[in-house]
């Protein structure tokens, strides 16, 4: 009798749901279907949508001025005034402009001697240049291997400056202002600016400083980045894809249409009073160069790109490294945008054009939608509708448009034509890491100013010997792994497979293939692959 009473009565509904549970959930989802996630997502297609129609329209018209820059626009040694100096027999060097390369560094073991070098083999008159080694290392060995590098380069006659800080304010805006007030760089008319791993050609001063000399409206003068890695691995190569589209087309239409575009932070000659006109370097963003370029902008200065006028640098080869990378460069613009918003839309100096071009084309579409739509529509929402087939995809949105997007994405490198499917699912993997970073820029959350310099590997020797090194070690599993892209891989897979049983539309061929992409990233060997 005991037992019996201590006997636990289950009610007949619980074992329904025990014996049953599917059941219960189909029950349960097709009860918020209707009402709730049908509209949703109906909305989330329709937004999704418009950015990709801004999208396209943007890329659309980029396309034909590019074309029209090419076919009948004057180079820029036409549109401005442009004279080769020359040093004269009686007055020598004096008519060259004295300049300033600065040279800003941050424990870069393995390639500061490459622009070191570089920088002191230009064709310049050696008294009418300083070169400026800004070293924020904080690896003593470090700095004490840049220094002596620099002591060894000024005993064969370079004017050259080792500079410290006592600690790294500002990163490197905080190093470039710091740099341009030291009493030697006063006397300076013009400043360039080369990342550790740049190598400029003895010729780019020659080539760059006469816009700047002739044409005293002309603020900046920013050469094309070439990348002696692109061909390491795939991750290289996809980059190279879309910086070469940067490069090829939106520094071309901005250069050509408007006199403006964004500083790229390095291989450019800015114009030391434009600078200061536009009230210096400002640390308030992980992006000093853009803002500088847009304040510049405003203050009515004008910027020249030149296609032709190339620098040797290096691309990031190790997935980690590339997405804080990827970080740094979407969630900069995006707070950028956010604070000085408002400031563009007041400026009384620029025409109304140049602000519609600089706040929707520049920041709006191409810094903002562009990473959003890629990861919301392509990874989240066009999955979603498999899931809920009451909501359709038109085919013009889910197939036409973004394969147009994507080929005129690919003008920029022809030789990689063939990889193009694959630097699409690559392209939408990335996606997910800059919509995260835009969304932390604009709402100023807790990473939007966080700076990790990228890291660079220098030669190919250094690379081999790296690798063979890695390979002797035991490396942590926990340490590779990415989990969101391991989550996403699995929903796309889910997906995949029901639309594989119960879809009409065939997208579980795509849905698989981004699965392999994002499960690559995953386990983090997207670097690795050659």
């Amino acid at each position: 009798m005991a037992q019996d009473s201590q006997r636990i009565v289950i009610p007949e509904a619980l074992q329904l749901s025990r014996d049953d549970i599917g059941v219960q959930f189909a029950l349960m989802w097709e009860f918020i279907k209707a009402p709730l996630i049908v509209p949703l997502l109906q909305l989330g297609v329709v937004i999704c949508l418009i950015m990709s129609l801004m999208l396209f329209c943007e890329r659309v018209y980029m396309g034909i001025v590019i074309v029209l820059v090419k076919l009948f626009w004057k180079k820029p040694e036409e549109r401005y005034n442009w004279e080769a100096l020359e040093e004269d027999m009686e007055s020598g060097s004096s008519n060259f402009p004295a300049v300033l390369i600065q040279i800003p560094m941050f424990n870069e073991r393995e390639v500061y001697k490459l622009s070191i070098g570089a920088a002191s083999n230009l064709s310049w008159p050696a008294d009418r240049l300083v070169i400026q080694v800004l070293d924020d290392s904080t690896d003593p060995e470090i700095k004490q291997m840049v220094e002596l590098e620099c002591q060894r380069w000024a005993s064969k006659g370079v004017n050259i400056r080792y500079q410290i800080r006592e600690t790294r304010g500002g990163y490197k805006a905080g190093a470039l202002k710091e740099g341009l007030k030291r009493g030697y760089a006063k006397h300076c008319d013009y400043v360039a600016i080369f990342d550790a791993d740049f190598q400029p050609e003895p010729d780019y001063l020659r080539r760059a400083i006469p816009f700047l000399v002739n044409n005293p409206e002309i603020a900046l003068v920013q050469g094309r980045w070439r990348f002696v890695n692109s061909n390491e691995c795939l991750l290289t190569r996809m980059q190279e894809m879309s910086l070469d589209y940067h490069f090829t087309v939106e520094q071309e239409v901005g250069s050509a249409t408007h006199a403006f575009f964004g500083f790229n932070g390095t291989a450019g000659v800015w114009r030391i009073a434009a600078i200061d006109d536009a009230g210096g370097w400002k640390d308030r963003t992980t992006v000093e160069d853009m803002d500088l370029a847009v304040r510049a902008s405003l203050r009515g200065w004008k910027f020249v790109y030149l296609g032709d006028l190339q620098v040797k640098s290096e691309l990031p080869s190790t997935f980690k490294a590339f997405r804080f990378q990827q970080h740094r460069w979407s969630c900069g613009p995006a707070n950028l945008f956010r604070k000085m918003v408002m400031e563009i839309v007041r400026n009384q100096k620029v025409r109304f054009w140049k602000k519609v071009y600089v706040i929707y084309s520049f920041f709006f579409v191409r810094k903002i939608i562009a990473h959003m739509v890629t990861f919301i529509f392509y990874c989240v929402v066009l999955p979603l509708t498999i899931l809920v087939p009451e909501v359709q995809v038109p085919i013009w949105g889910a197939v036409y448009i973004p394969s147009i997007i994507t080929i005129l994405n690919s003008v920029g490198t022809p030789r990689s034509i063939h990889l193009l499917f694959y630097w699409i699912l690559f392209e939408n993997v990335m996606s997910l890491h800059r919509t995260k970073a835009t969304l932390i820029g604009l709402l100023g959350a807790g990473r939007a100013n966080e700076w990790v310099v990228t890291e660079k590997l220098g030669n190919t020797l250094q690379k081999v010997a790296d690798a063979a090194k890695n390979k002797t070690s035991a490396v942590c599993l926990g340490d590779r792994l990415n989990k969101t892209e391991l989550g996403f891989a699995l929903f796309l897979f889910v997906c995949g497979c029901y639309d594989y049983v119960h879809g009409k539309n065939n997208y579980f061929v795509y849905l698989f293939l981004q699965t392999i992409t994002f499960f690559i990233a995953g386990v983090g060997y997207i670097g690795t692959i050659i």
